[in-house]
């Protein structure tokens, strides 16, 4: 018997996984079964088990368990699709009722210079100026949402800075990358993430240097950097004076490899989702 014994308990080895595999996608299943069974589809719950059963059905072989995920999943991404348009209608009534539009169309709305990419599955979303996040993701709260919104319009939207100065900044953030190198870059191209680092460098108090620490750093946020540049853009300045000379700035459109990086360019927004990559700032002199 000891031999019989030897063989049932390798048939159970052996069987074993494909047992718990089974009785794994079978509770995924009845999960999934009374899901599709409600009156109206409930978009969370369902993607909830939708990831179970495809974890569960991973290890199953079976064409019906195939076609039955491929059909829960649709209908899965219906109900979110569903339930980002309703959140998305929703939000709209509250701008409208401001006076304001919402454009575009989930995941991703404008409102202004701002959109809101809207992560309905994760129950989130989060404020962007261009490319750049404002916030961090935020639980869809309407108000919560419209808090953030205003305090971002007051931060971003309705800054003004003085456009001289700036530009003088900018160029002296320019001239110290050069100055830094052995040889001058081929057109005097310094990548605008670079530049954005140096001007920030440049805007710290003695105080930093003389202690260097978190408390003592002054931030230049970068989202305010790219606001900054697209206000020159907005207001047509091009020019500023330097050592009797007249230099006109440039900005170099970015390459696919740097707008790929954005360690290596910046989107600067126009209207709407409208906008372009930069990769270079360059300082010419007028002729």
């Amino acid at each position: 018997m000891e031999e019989v014994l030897l063989q049932v308990q390798a048939a159970q080895a052996a069987l074993e996984p494909q047992f718990n595999a089974l009785r794994a996608v079978m509770g995924a299943l009845k999960t999934a079964a009374a899901l599709a069974g409600e009156e109206k589809a409930d978009a969370l719950p369902m993607q909830k088990a939708l990831a179970k059963l495809e974890t569960a059905a991973a290890g199953v072989e079976s064409q019906a368990l195939d076609a039955a995920v491929a059909a829960f999943g649709a209908a899965t991404q219906t109900a979110l699709d569903n339930l980002a348009f309703e959140f998305a209608r929703d939000l709209r009534d509250e701008f409208a009722a401001r006076g304001e539009t919402v454009e575009g169309r989930p995941p991703t709305l404008v409102v202004g210079l701002l959109t809101f990419n809207l992560e309905i599955a994760a129950r989130k979303g989060q404020w962007l100026y261009g490319k750049e996040p404002l916030t961090r993701p935020i639980s869809l709260s309407l108000t919560g949402i419209l808090k953030a919104y205003d305090q971002q319009v007051k931060n971003v939207v309705k800054r003004t800075i003085d456009t001289e100065s700036f530009l003088q900044e900018l160029h002296e953030a320019w001239n110290d990358c050069i100055k830094k190198r052995d040889r001058k870059p081929a057109g005097g191209r310094i990548n605008v993430v670079e530049v954005y680092s140096q001007l920030t460098l440049n805007r710290q108090s003695a105080r930093f240097w003389n202690a260097p620490s978190r408390s003592t750093f002054k931030d230049y946020d970068r989202p305010l950097f790219v606001r900054d540049l697209a206000l020159l853009r907005d207001q047509n300045a091009t020019s500023l004076a330097a050592d009797g000379k007249v230099h006109d700035l440039r900005l170099g459109v970015a390459t696919k490899s740097q707008a790929e990086q954005a360690s290596r360019s910046i989107w600067l927004p126009g209207n709407g989702l409208d906008g372009e990559y930069y990769g270079d700032v360059t300082f010419e002199i007028r002729e």
